[in-house]
This record gives C-alpha cells, sequence and structure tokens, in this order.
C-alpha cells in the first residue's frame, strides 16, 4: 500500500514535470530540435568510441575481433562528428526518424490499453485511445510529408509531453483514488 502510495506521488510529480516541458518546448520549439539533435551527436559518437575501444580490447585479449565493431565504430564516429558540427544537418535526420518513432511509440501505448482500461478505468483508456491514434496519424502523415515534420515537430513534441502529463496525473488520481 505504501509502496503504490510512493509511486501514485512520484507519476504526479512526473507529470507535472512533463507538463512544464512540454509548455517551455511550445514556446521555443526550435531550441528543442536542437538539443534533441545534439544528444543523438553525442551519442553517436560515445556508441562509435565505444565500439572501438571493444574491437581494440578484443583483438588484443584473443588476436581476433569483430570487424563491423571497427567499421560501425568509424561511420558512428563520423556520423556524431558530422551531427555536432552541423545541427542542421543533423535536424533533417531527426525530422526524418521522429515520424518512425511516433509511429512505434503510439503502437505500443495502444498496446498497453486493455491494462489501462483496467488499471485507470474507462476515462483514461478512451483518452489514452484517442491521444494515439492521432499520434499515428499525425505520424503518417510526417513520414509522406518531411516538411510538416521539420516544422511541426517541436511543436507536436510539447503537445505531447503535455498529454503525457497530464495522462500521468490522471493515472496518480486514479491510483490514490483506489487505495
Amino acid at each position: 500500500m505504501k509502496n503504490r502510495k510512493a509511486l501514485g506521488w512520484g507519476e504526479f510529480i512526473l507529470g507535472i514535470l512533463l507538463i512544464i516541458i512540454g509548455i517551455y518546448t511550445l514556446i521555443k520549439p526550435y531550441s528543442t530540435i536542437r538539443g534533441v539533435t545534439f544528444i543523438y551527436g553525442l551519442a553517436a559518437l560515445i556508441t562509435g568510441i565505444i565500439d572501438i575501444i571493444f574491437y581494440v580490447k578484443l583483438e588484443n585479449r584473443f588476436g581476433v575481433s569483430p570487424v563491423p565493431a571497427l567499421v560501425g565504430g568509424i561511420i558512428s564516429i563520423i556520423a556524431g562528428l558530422l551531427i555536432l558540427f552541423n545541427l542542421g544537418i543533423g535536424t533533417w535526420v531527426i525530422v526524418v526518424l521522429f515520424p518512425i518513432w511516433f509511429i512505434a511509440h503510439c503502437i505500443a501505448r495502444l498496446a498497453h490499453l486493455p491494462f489501462i482500461r483496467i488499471t485507470s478505468g474507462t476515462g483514461n483508456y478512451y483518452f489514452t485511445l484517442f491521444v494515439n491514434i492521432i499520434g499515428l496519424i499525425l505520424g503518417i502523415m510526417m513520414i509522406f510529408d518531411p516538411i510538416i515534420s521539420f516544422f511541426s515537430i517541436g511543436y507536436l513534441i510539447g503537445i505531447y509531453l503535455i498529454f503525457l502529463g497530464i495522462d500521468s496525473i490522471v493515472f496518480t488520481l486514479n491510483l490514490l483514488d483506489s487505495l
């Protein structure tokens, strides 16, 4: 019982933070895109370095190492540096990949609907269903017209974060109400 209450308050705080971040994203949508792009560039660079270190360690230890680790590491470093030193190109890469993530995330949330209905009730079930169907439609539209994705990605992230925050708060209120 105590763990459920702690989970509820943690989820409530998360919901408030998501709403605040969503509002900030709506106010400054382009800075959000640049921030996400920078993080992806940094992650690609670090992944490449780790792959090369893995290659070198295996070569030193066993005398043989997987060449794809070296090639993948070099490609990751090049991609990371290209993104970090030219965030414009990175932004276009993100714009192309974002709709794919958007669709995958919405499908995953739709797969959780039976659990949401049991734990949060019918109202939250229909809210989650509605938000994720809209997300699927937007994701498909962004795939067919990347320009829509480029100009709307910051706003979509902001609105989606606000909806996730509301979803977390409603889930918390239902959870705390059932205690």
